[in-house]
Parts: C-alpha cells; sequence; structure tokens
C-alpha cells in the first residue's frame, strides 16, 4: 500500500503562481513514476506532469511552458511548480503513482487549485 498526501492548493490571482507537493509513505518499492492529474468542474481527470525516478517527464499540452515537475527520490516527493495561473488551471489536482508490481494505480485526496480573474 501507498499513501500519497498532497499540499500548497489556495486561490491565486491570474497571472500568479503556486507550488504543489505530494509525499509518499508505505511500500515505496511498489512504486517508479509519479505525477499529477487535475479535474476541473464537470470534465474528466487529465494528466497535467509525470517523471519517473530516472528524471523522465511528461506534460499536458496545456501547461506546457508554464508548470514544471520536480521530484526528490530520497524522499518520494514530487513538487508541481505551476506558474502564469489561467482561470482554466481551476481544478482538483490530484497525485499519482502507478504500482510497478500490480494493476494498482495510487491517488491521493487532491488539493483545490483556484485562479480567480
Amino acid at each position: 500500500q501507498v499513501q500519497l498526501v498532497e499540499s500548497g492548493g489556495g486561490l491565486v490571482e491570474v497571472g500568479g503562481s503556486l507550488r504543489l507537493s505530494c509525499a509518499a509513505s508505505g511500500y515505496l518499492g511498489s512504486i517508479n513514476l509519479m505525477g499529477w492529474y487535475r479535474q476541473a468542474s464537470g470534465k474528466e481527470r487529465e494528466l497535467v506532469a509525470s517523471m519517473t525516478e530516472g528524471g523522465i517527464t511528461q506534460y499536458g499540452d496545456s501547461v506546457k511552458g508554464r508548470f514544471t515537475i520536480s521530484r526528490i527520490n530520497t524522499n518520494h516527493t514530487i513538487y508541481l511548480h505551476m506558474t502564469n495561473l489561467e482561470p482554466e488551471d481551476t481544478a482538483m489536482y490530484y497525485c499519482n503513482a502507478p504500482s510497478v508490481r500490480s494493476a494498482r494505480n495510487f491517488w491521493g485526496q487532491g488539493t483545490q487549485v483556484t485562479v480567480s480573474s
């Protein structure tokens, strides 16, 4: 079992910045890839960014150039640095880590990001 705990969400104005954090605990040998997804009201959950232990990253098209994912492998923590925020970035942001040993997919409880115009 892996537990993911997010923090850092909040209310920010258009053009502002926020940093989200996600700390993993539990059976950490079962995860490699960690990432962020978001779900806006009435929309499907979508990939924001992900990063492997080896540093390979992937970003959703709408956040490229504005968001940066980083990671500290020693304590299994990932960060999402969000800049130039837009109202369309308003969503619940979830930390995700798929298991490499089973079909399980671990999720955090989510942290709300609201961008006001």
